[in-house]
């Protein structure tokens, strides 16, 4: 039986963000907040996470929840304390991610490619699974998973990241499908170059080579990232966003990007 309902208003409605203590996850916490939701911020570090929940706490409800999107048992544990009036996740942004390393196959360490496939896929999965039933009872809700233009193609050294973030690509589909006809809609953005931490995370704190990184053009920013998840969720019911790429305009693909002298 195909649901249909509209739900445009954010009152009284929750949003759950993953990685929300900095980059594209707190600019995320900003944005929803202006737009009126309540929030549960999710993360590692907890000076980080309080001090966005702070900011934020006189705009909106705001819960926080710590824990590493790797470890299952804490995830699951996590979620399930949540109280009213944050048990109702209207909105998931699975937006917790990394990047470590930019090495040849053969000369790759082993280490990052636990930590990306871990965070990057297993990750998602595991909050994914643990909000969903909520969702599934209530017959709505929407999911949006941040992806990366790496999701679809892959580029010099990228190896085992690329092929997380097309892992990302294809559980977005397959969730799709799956859930189509419950009234959960399912979506990804997939961001080309934005100015985080991510490259100076890939780096291993090598703080010059991650600058490089985004010199001599203007890179794409996380309020960027956080105003089109904004505008994916505030569309009208019968109207999901399922695949959406975003990069600046400098930045045809990933190995090609216009740098001006």
């Amino acid at each position: 039986m195909r649901i249909e309902k509209q739900y445009m208003s954010t009152e009284n409605k929750t949003a759950l963000i993953t990685g929300a203590s900095s980059g594209i996850g707190k600019a995320t916490a900003v944005h929803l907040a202006e737009m009126g939701y309540q929030l549960v911020l999710c993360g590692r570090n907890t000076l980080n996470l309080n001090e966005v929940a702070l900011s934020l706490s006189k705009k909106t409800k705001v819960y926080t929840l710590l824990f590493d999107v790797a470890d299952k048992a804490a995830v699951s544990d996590a979620i399930a304390s949540l109280k009213a009036p944050f048990n109702e996740i209207d909105v998931l942004v699975n937006n917790a991610g990394n990047a470590h390393g930019l090495d040849l196959f053969q000369d790759a360490s082993l280490e990052d490619w636990d930590a990306m496939i871990d965070i990057n896929v297993k990750g998602l999965l595991y909050v994914t699974k643990a909000v969903l039933p909520g969702m599934l009872s209530r017959n709505k809700g929407h999911i949006i998973h941040i992806g990366s233009t790496a999701g679809k193609e892959v580029y010099p050294k990228g190896n085992v990241y690329c092929a997380s973030k097309h892992a990302v690509d294809a559980i977005n589909s397959a969730m799709r499908i799956d859930l189509n006809g419950t009234g959960i809609k399912v979506g990804a953005i997939h961001p080309g170059l934005v100015e985080t931490s991510f490259s100076e995370v890939r780096f291993k704190g090598d703080q010059d080579r991650a600058a490089q990184v985004y010199k001599g053009f203007t890179p794409l920013q996380a309020s960027d990232i956080a105003d089109m998840i904004g505008f994916v969720i505030s569309r009208p019911y019968h109207v999901n966003i399922a695949d959406l790429i975003v990069m600046p305009t400098a930045q045809a693909n990933s190995t090609t990007l216009f740098k001006g002298s």
